[in-house]
């Protein structure tokens, strides 16, 4: 179990600081098999990050700390491809990739905040914001912004409720988060 678990950190370590080093990654990064990350200009990604097995990051993004990401989650582009380019078939037009692509998309970023937990097969399209502690439950499209400390779902997700049963206990919460610097 010791031998699994270091090889574990190594292969961690290896895709911080070779595979994905040009961007930035916090402390306590983990990541599942088949993982892709990907952005045109900006990827930050905070303190103890877990990314599931099979999900991709292929937008600009930043993300707080504390933040799980499930298995087959995918955070894409809304405008990945200039699909009004005339006289082009969207296969063969402009994709966001391309060095000279100057279409919509370009200034949006996706920011997902710190106690944050995307569930299984949830899609995120470019440009929401998922504030903090905020759920998405599993097989969710985000389409739009998403409110702090709510649980959302759905294609399109919407809220379902809070996360806490209680504004006490929400209270409660972010005092002891407080308390040990998250």
């Amino acid at each position: 179990m010791i031998l699994i678990n270091i090889l574990k950190m190594a292969r961690n370590l290896f895709l911080v600081k070779l595979k994905y080093g040009k961007y930035s990654i916090g402390n306590g990064f983990y990541s599942g098999a088949r993982v892709r990350l990907w952005s045109k200009s900006i990827l930050k990604i905070g303190d103890n990050f877990y990314i599931g097995r099979d999900s991709f990051i292929e937008t600009d993004c930043i993300i707080g700390n504390n933040v799980i990401l499930g298995n087959r989650v995918a955070i894409v582009g809304k405008y990945d491809h200039n699909y009004q380019q005339i006289g082009t078939s969207i296969r063969l037009a402009a994709a966001i990739r391309d060095s000279d692509y100057s279409w919509k998309g370009l200034h949006l970023i996706t920011k997902i905040g710190n106690d944050v937990w995307i569930g299984y097969g949830s899609t995120i399209l470019q440009g929401v914001t998922i504030h903090d502690g905020a759920i998405i439950a599993a097989g969710s499209v985000v389409t739009k912004d998403v409110e702090p400390y709510c649980v959302y779902a759905g294609n399109p997700a919407t809220k379902i409720g809070n996360r806490f049963d209680t504004d006490e206990d929400l209270k409660n919460h972010l005092s002891i988060l407080e308390s040990n610097n998250f």
